[in-house]
């Protein structure tokens, strides 16, 4: 797998290598790189934030945190953010991280009750975070607190769909660690539709409306350029990430990847999937450039002369500003981030920054 070997980088705005199989160059050229002006104090807040929630041992906080860059990827994404909304979005975002290192930690050691027990728990949080800030869990504390940070930016309606589409991505986590613990590699189209949830596709897409500071009605968000546009920025997100994590899942004994699933289901060899993942990652770019300008023109639409159609429509452009920010945010994060970069690791297959005991379901 040489073709994957990552190069390094020492600041956010720096050039990382990019490895041939990896570079797009459309997104070099055409998607410039940006990052929100509180990125700095960001990186050092959610930093902050992890060893006060105990959600990362204090010495791999210290070791891994801002190596990881999981600050520079919301930081990227979120232009336009007031900075409580960018931070709230970037502790949930490190968060989620290392709750998918928890998910992983769990499969690997074998442990359902521990899993059932926190899937439970992160339920029961979503409805009533205020009620779980100092639950014995940390990962469930350091979600409630997230959470009820992200419910007061914008209406209740607004948290209401951010509940049910997070209730969503827990019960596909589930999904997911059952097919794992039996070695199931779901179907192509399964996967694909799995993935839309564990990769949280709506969660990040809702979240554009705080970062604006507008939610936006049905009528919009339905509209089928707007949500075309934000599935495709999305999907390249995921896809991408699956042809960049596809060494790290494969030394892991991985199930869940796209690559994966077509080499099992679709007859494909390795390079023949990796070719495939690679090309409906470029399509997601090309279609993406094409309907983006669909989403101008209905925010052109929006503009009817009233202060509530100047304010959708600033939004929803803001919006699609910012899906393009998330693609040249996305592929510098995969290139950047220590995540990925199994030849540095002493075990292909655990990760340096997780918590990699062993203990059973107690």
């Amino acid at each position: 797998m040489h073709a994957f070997s990552h190069g390094t980088t020492a600041a956010p705005t720096a050039t990382a290598v990019v490895p041939p199989r990896l570079a797009l160059p459309v997104i070099e050229a055409e998607f410039p790189r940006r990052l929100h002006p509180y990125w700095p104090r960001l990186q050092e807040k959610t930093r902050t934030w992890l060893l006060e929630k105990r959600l990362m041992p204090a010495d791999k906080v210290e070791e891994y945190a801002d190596g990881l860059r999981y600050t520079d990827l919301m930081a990227g994404y979120y232009l336009g953010a007031p900075d409580a909304v960018l931070q709230a979005i970037a502790d949930y975002s490190a968060w989620f991280f290392v709750w998918d290192d928890r998910h992983d930690r769990d499969i690997v050691h074998d442990r359902p009750a521990a899993w059932r027990r926190l899937r439970r728990h992160l339920h029961t949080a979503l409805d009533s975070p205020a009620d779980h800030l100092h639950h014995r869990d940390t990962l469930v504390a350091g979600f409630s607190d997230s959470v009820l940070r992200l419910y007061a930016f914008l209406p209740q309606t607004w948290n209401d769909r951010f509940a049910r589409h997070f209730h969503e991505v827990i019960e596909a986590y589930d999904r997911e660690f059952h097919n794992r613990i039996r070695g199931i590699v779901p179907g192509v189209e399964e996967y694909l539709a799995l993935r839309r949830l564990t990769f949280a596709h709506w969660i990040w897409t809702d979240l554009l409306e705080p970062s604006a500071g507008c939610e936006l009605p049905d009528t919009v968000r339905k509209h089928p350029a707007y949500r075309r546009a934000a599935l495709l920025s999305q999907e390249f997100a995921a896809w991408y990430n699956d042809l960049c994590s596809l060494p790290k899942e494969l030394a892991g004994n991985e199930v869940h990847n796209l690559g994966i699933s077509l080499v099992t289901h679709e007859g494909l060899t390795l390079d023949e999937a990796i070719d495939e993942v690679r090309r409906r990652v470029e399509e997601c770019v090309s279609e993406f450039l094409a309907v983006e300008q669909d989403v101008i023109r209905l925010a052109d639409t929006l503009a009817d002369g009233t202060v509530r159609g100047k304010e959708l429509s600033g939004a929803v452009r803001t919006h699609v500003a910012n899906m393009r920010n998330w693609f040249s945010s996305v592929y510098w994060f995969h290139h950047e981030s220590g995540r990925y970069r199994v030849e540095s690791w002493a075990d292909r297959s655990t990760p340096p920054y997780v918590n990699n005991e062993t203990a059973g379901d107690a």
